[in-house]
Formats: structure tokens, sequence, C-alpha cells
């Protein structure tokens, strides 16, 4: 059976793919079954991969919500948007789970030029600067030219302090999307040693495996909540989960009823498992 892709071609229909879609959310053996028949039960003619994947979140999520989330992870950064500014937040959160202190949007002075930074993290044993490069649509890459360009800006930058400490001069630089990079830069960075971070690159770690590990949910992620309430939520710097979780009292402001301020917290506490 043909299936669509969102560039409009069509291909047959992988039950593999799928499968392995849920393996990579962490959904066990009995769960991928159960996702794929329902899946394939519904399955027409044409249908797009995007109704795919709808029908199988739908399925995923009454059998598991965290799982769910993460199988939908990929879409919820994409919603991060339009600006790129909420995906810049996100990734300074990540980063700081990971053991990092973190600040956007900094403004640096280089060696030949001024330069505003996405996001710099410093600790005791490294600290970087990091280009993100945020694309709504999945289907966009980052090529050559961005890391060029990003190399570039190292180069001006280089050990250059991002804070007060010793410890805090330049000495590396991360490239970030939410989709990939095309083969040319991927070759570059090689050569030069830019560090390059994907949605499936470097393998084994990831940008999506890092936010798992981390923990660290968009609230875009959340099925509680309309896509108008997450957008309003971003715009006032609530990026994250635990965020819902550590001040509830912000979901007043919405006129959310009783039963659904309760269902958007308990759905966020199911996603940080205990991570806040």
């Amino acid at each position: 059976m043909l299936i669509t892709k969102r560039d409009g071609t069509k291909e047959p229909f992988d039950p593999k793919k799928l499968e392995r879609s849920l393996q990579r959310a962490g959904a066990n053996k009995e769960q991928v079954r159960h996702v794929t028949e329902k899946v394939m039960e519904h399955l027409t003619e044409g249908m797009t991969t995007g109704a795919i994947y709808r029908r199988a979140f739908k399925v995923l999520h009454k059998e598991t919500v965290p799982e769910a989330a993460k199988y939908s992870l990929s879409r919820a950064v994409a919603d991060l948007g339009p600006t790129g500014f909420p995906f810049e937040d996100f990734l300074a959160r990540m980063f700081q789970r990971e053991g990092y202190d973190t600040k956007t949007r900094v403004i640096m002075k280089g060696k030949c030029a001024t330069h505003e930074i996405d996001v710099a993290g410093y600790s005791k044993e490294k600290s970087f600067i990091a280009e993100a490069k945020f694309h709504a649509r999945g289907r966009t890459t980052s090529d050559i030219q961005t890391t060029l360009y990003s190399y570039a800006r190292y180069l001006d930058l280089q050990a250059l302090p991002v804070c007060s400490e010793d410890t805090c001069g330049v000495n590396g630089l991360m490239l970030v999307t939410n989709t990939r990079f095309t083969k040319a830069a991927l070759e570059y960075a090689k050569c030069t040693g830019l560090e390059l971070l994907s949605w499936r690159y470097p393998r084994e770690n990831t940008l999506q495996d890092r936010i798992a590990r981390a923990g660290v949910f968009p609230v875009t992620v959340l099925s509680t909540l309309s896509k108008k309430e997450k957008a309003v939520l971003l715009k006032e710097g609530v990026v994250i989960c635990s965020d819902i979780i550590k001040k509830p009292q912000i979901l007043e402001r919405y006129n959310l009823a009783n039963g659904k301020r309760e269902a958007v917290i308990a759905e966020a506490r199911q996603l940080c498992h205990g991570m806040q």
C-alpha cells in the first residue's frame, strides 16, 4: 500500500519504520506491536505520514504518556517556533540539566567583530558557545555555509571569557539544529573539529537522546494544551514542563477550567517523572 510523504511523493508503507520510531521513543515490544497493529487497521491508500503519526500517537498516548511524548518530541520541538528564541531557551535548560551554567543571547566582542551568541555554557571542565539553527519545517537542513560562518565566529571569539571565572574562556563551539545537517556540513565539521548536534547526530548522543536523558520536555509536547495556549506560555518564557509543576499558578491567568488545569499539571508530572 502506498502512503504519501511530507514532500508529496509516495512510497510503500513499511511497518518496520514505524516500529523503529516507536522503539526510539522507549515503547516496549508489546506496545510497539499493539500500536503498529492499530495503525495498520486504519491504513488506507495514499494516507499521509502525518495521519499515520497522529494515529500512532493517539494509540500510544492511551498506553503510556511519557513514551507518547518522546514519540512526538520532534514535532514538539519544531512547534517552539516561529522565532528561534524559545529553541535557544530550551537548549539552555537542557545544558543546565547536563551540569552547565548557561546564558542566552550573549553579546561578545571578538578580535575583529561583535557577535550575539545564542547560548553560552560553562562549567569547571568546559566552556563553550552554541549556535542554534531552528527550523519549523522538518525537511529544512543546515548546510556547509552555516558551518563555515559558525566556525569563523568561533575563531574570532576563541578563548574569550563567557563568565568571570578563570575557567570560562571559550574552548568549544557547538552548532545545534533540530533537523539535520547536509553531508558537506558534516565533513567540514569533522575536518575543523566543530561539534555538531542534530536530531539524529551524532549517533548514540543525538539531540533527541540528550533531551530524553535530561528529561526536559518542551511545553509544546503537552496534549492537554491547545496550540494557542502553548504559544502564550512560550511568549512568557515558560519553555519546559517542569516550569508548570514548579509554578502551577501560572495557568490561572489563562482562564482554564479547573478540570483542564489539573489535567495539564498531571500530564506535566507524568512527563517529568521526578526530574523537576
